[in-house]
């Protein structure tokens, strides 16, 4: 399997070929860590610049990755999103759960729906697990989204120098998940 990031197709024209079919799923097999990886590099080290060279931390040794993938004939071809989540370190508060490192390519931001199914699918699959309490730190630019998406913010917060809101999901919106995978399926759109 190749990702859009070793194909070179991250920063390419779109072309006249777009999935239909997604894959949300927990990634486990070595490739889809690897690409996860790869694009949170792409953007937090490349486009963001808030981390010099690598973004990995700490967390990642138990963090859970979730891959978004674009799939041909339902095989999956190559991650466009992903985000992690996790039990704090310290489990001073039982049931607390945390979600960071969202990224999706540019080319797959046009629209929402992948981001918020990232979430959903983040905050869900933690609800399945006991989460009692869901928090991130979100980017400026992204709270308005979260806010759609039935998220509270609690506090204005620094991340690596540069602005963020302490946000918490409203659990009661997010079902547990307790499949480890989901399928979507869109109507592609050609280019005007």
């Amino acid at each position: 399997m190749r990702t859009a990031l070793e194909s070179g197709e991250a920063g390419a024209v779109a072309s006249a070929f777009v999935p239909g079919e997604f894959r949300l799923k927990h990634a486990q097999a070595s490739w889809e860590q690897q690409a996860c990886a790869a694009l949170r590099r792409q953007v937090f080290c490349v486009e963001q610049g808030l981390f010099d060279g690598d973004d990995r931390d700490a967390i990642d040794a138990r963090a859970l990755p979730i891959a978004a993938i674009t799939c041909i004939a339902g095989i999956g071809e190559c991650v466009v999103g992903t985000v992690r989540i996790h039990q704090p370190a310290a489990q001073a508060e039982p049931g607390l759960w945390q979600g960071s490192r969202l990224a999706v390519l540019p080319e797959y931001r046009r629209s929402a729906w992948l981001g918020s199914e990232l979430i959903a699918h983040a905050v869900g699959t933690a609800h399945a697990r006991g989460c009692t309490r869901f928090l991130a730190q979100v980017q400026v630019q992204n709270v308005r989204l979260f806010e759609r998406l039935h998220w509270t913010a609690l506090a204005a917060i620094e991340v690596q120098g540069r602005p963020h809101v302490l946000m918490q999901a409203q659990l009661a919106h997010y079902p547990p998940r307790h499949s480890d995978e989901l399928a979507f399926y869109t109507a592609t759109r050609a280019a005007a």
